[in-house]
C-alpha cells in the first residue's frame, strides 16, 4: 500500500468519525427536552447530572493517557489553554445551550447552533491564516443558505412563543462559544494528542459545572430515576462518546473541515425532534436539511486540496 493510499484512508476515517460523533451529540437536545418535558427540572441541574455521569469516563481515559510510555507532560501553556477551552466550549457553551432549549424547539436550537462552523471556518482564516479552499466556501455556501431557509421555517411556527428571541439568543452564544472552542481544540490536539486534550478539557468544564451548580444555591436533593436515566444518557450517549470521536476528527482531517462535516447535525436533530417530540417539519426546513446534506457530502469528496489539508495536520 502506498503512502499516498494511507493517508488517503486516514482522511476518509477522520470524516466517518466526524460524521458519527456529530450524530451522536446531535441526541443532546433530544434528551433535554424530553428531560424537561418529563421531570421538574431545569437547565443546570440537568447540565450538572450530564457531567456528573460522564466526568468518571474523562478522568479514567485521562489518568490512562497519561501513564503511556508515549505520554508528554503539559506545559505551564496548554494547561492554561485546556483549562480555558474547556470552560469555554463545554461549560459556558452547554450552559447558553440548555438555558436556550427551555424556550425554543430542538429543531431550532440545533438549526441556530450550527451557525458555529462557518464562525469556525473564518476564525481559522483570520487567526491562523488558514486557506479556504473552493470546496470549503461552496460547502459553507449551501449549509449557512439551508440553515438560514430552515431557520425562517421554524420562525413562523414558532414566533409567537414570548421566549422565543431570548432563547435563540442563547443558542447564538453556544454557537459562537463552541466555535471559539473548535478553532482552539484543533491547534491544542496537534500538541497534545485527541484523548488527553479532551479528557482533561472535559475534567476543566465539569469543575465549572459543579462551581456554578452550588454558588447559585441549588443542594444535592432527591432525585428520580427517569431524571437520572436522562443525566446518564446525556452523559454516555450524547457527551463521552462523541466528543472522542470529535477530536478524533479534527486530529485526522483539521477543525475546518470538522465544523462543515458536523453540520449534519441539524438534519438528524430536527428528524428526531419530529418523531420522538412530535415537532412539525415543514417545507422550509426540509428544503434546508436538503441544502445541509449536499454541503455535508461536498466536503466529504476526497479532493486534492482536502487531503493536502489534512496531510499538514497528520504530518
Amino acid at each position: 500500500m502506498t503512502e499516498t493510499s494511507t493517508k488517503k484512508k486516514v482522511v476518509f476515517g477522520g470524516f466517518v468519525i466526524t460524521f458519527i460523533g456529530a450524530i451522536f451529540f446531535s441526541t443532546k437536545a433530544i434528551f433535554v427536552k424530553l428531560a424537561f418535558a418529563n421531570t421538574h427540572t431545569d437547565a443546570v441541574t440537568i447540565l450538572a447530572l450530564r457531567m456528573l455521569f460522564s466526568l468518571p469516563f474523562y478522568i479514567a481515559i485521562g489518568l490512562f493517557a497519561s501513564n503511556r510510555k508515549s505520554n508528554v507532560y503539559f506545559t505551564r501553556r496548554q494547561w492554561i489553554y485546556i483549562l480555558l477551552l474547556g470552560l469555554t466550549g463545554y461549560y459556558v457553551s452547554s450552559l447558553c445551550d440548555f438555558i436556550g432549549l427551555q424556550y425554543i424547539s430542538a429543531g431550532l436550537e440545533r438549526l441556530i447552533l450550527f451557525i458555529y462552523p462557518t464562525l469556525a471556518v473564518v476564525l481559522n482564516a483570520m487567526i491562523f491564516r488558514q486557506r479556504i479552499n473552493k470546496y470549503q466556501k461552496l460547502a459553507m455556501v449551501l449549509t449557512y443558505l439551508g440553515i438560514a431557509i430552515a431557520f425562517w421555517g421554524e420562525m413562523k411556527i414558532d414566533s409567537s412563543n414570548p421566549q422565543f428571541y431570548l432563547g435563540s439568543f442563547f443558542c447564538f452564544l453556544c454557537a459562537i462559544t463552541f466555535a471559539i472552542y473548535l478553532v482552539g481544540s484543533g491547534r491544542m490536539i496537534a500538541e497534545t494528542g485527541a484523548t488527553k486534550f479532551t479528557s482533561y478539557a472535559m475534567i476543566a468544564a465539569a469543575g465549572g459545572v459543579f462551581l456554578h451548580y452550588f454558588v447559585t444555591g441549588r443542594t444535592v436533593h432527591h432525585m428520580d430515576d427517569n431524571l437520572l436515566w436522562y443525566g446518564v444518557a446525556l452523559a454516555i450517549l450524547a457527551t463521552v462518546i462523541p466528543s472522542f470521536f470529535m477530536s478524533a476528527g479534527i486530529k485526522k482531517i483539521g477543525s475546518s473541515n470538522a465544523a462543515i462535516i458536523s453540520s449534519i447535525g441539524p438534519v438528524s436533530t430536527i428528524l428526531q425532534a419530529h418523531f420522538i417530540l412530535g415537532e412539525k417539519i415543514t417545507i422550509a426546513q426540509i428544503t434546508g436539511t436538503i441544502l445541509v446534506i449536499i454541503g455535508v457530502l461536498l466536503i466529504g469528496w476526497r479532493s486534492r486540496e482536502n487531503v493536502s489539508e489534512a496531510q499538514k495536520v497528520i504530518n
